[in-house]
């Protein structure tokens, strides 16, 4: 197993992370970002949206925001990958209706793109440009529709009320009585928008939180608290349960 991981100065990318795993498996979890991917070595079997799909070397995988997907090695010889986790805004939230229905996309031009944009990251301004011909042969994929607000639900009303307690928690009695339904009725409609219960959607961005905080040179006791959990056990419970390694290695990285 080998995790680097480190904050480009390129705008528009959260994150880079470049993995090596045998026998990591992650769990259902979101993003609030767009996460790029490509396989150089091996292949991923995951479920994204409750349906099944699988990431190769040929391909180029594009996972889109607060939609809930997991991964996982499709053989025993497991798989090498590099990630891009982008600002929503890179492609657009309007998209992800289309990227849940085509993840993978089989083009050898956009793939190598964007093995040219991982090689420039450390050229900021060589980056942003690959990165925006990267961007708009996504959304060309895609369909490129015109941005329209999307519409917003009971369960993105939840989602928006966890997000602004973040990394605080928002309790159903509270979200109950805020968005007048029954908890019942919110874990239900929250699952099934999102396809996780509201607790691991939090879980899941809090983990988010703690990456770039150990990524900003903060240490994994400081993180814990500040990114919403308990203790520093806690933190490398979950951190270790959703990325395969733990705070302190992941920083190292």
């Amino acid at each position: 197993m080998a995790v680097s991981a480190w904050h480009p100065p390129v705008p528009g990318i959260a994150e880079a992370f470049y993995a090596r795993f045998t026998d990591h498996a992650y769990p259902a979890h979101t993003h609030e970002t767009w996460t790029l991917l490509i396989v150089d070595d091996g292949a991923i079997a995951y479920d994204l949206d409750r349906h099944h799909h699988g990431a190769l070397g040929a391909s180029v995988t594009l996972l889109p925001p607060n939609v809930a997907h997991d991964g996982r090695s499709a053989t025993s010889h497991g798989f090498r990958k590099r990630v891009l986790y982008l600002d929503a805004d890179v492609i657009g939230e309007d998209l992800i209706g289309a990227a849940v229905d085509q993840p993978s996309l089989r083009d050898p031009v956009l793939r190598t793109r964007i093995h040219q944009l991982h090689e420039s990251l450390g050229d900021p301004l060589e980056a942003e440009s690959r990165l925006a011909l990267v961007a708009h042969r996504l959304r060309t994929h895609l369909g490129h529709p015109a941005r329209t607000p999307p519409e917003r639900g009971l369960a993105d009303s939840l989602r928006d009320l966890l997000d602004e307690r973040l990394p605080g928690t928002l309790t159903l009695a509270e979200a109950s009585g805020l968005l007048n339904a029954h908890p019942v009725h919110l874990v239900r409609a929250f699952g099934r928008r999102f396809g996780l219960p509201p607790h691991r959607y939090v879980t899941g961005r809090r983990v988010d939180r703690a990456r770039r905080l150990l990524l900003d040179g903060i240490p994994p006791s400081a993180v814990a608290v500040t990114a919403g959990f308990a203790d520093q056990a806690h933190l490398t419970r979950h951190f270790r349960r959703y990325l395969g390694t733990t705070p302190a290695r992941f920083a190292r990285g």
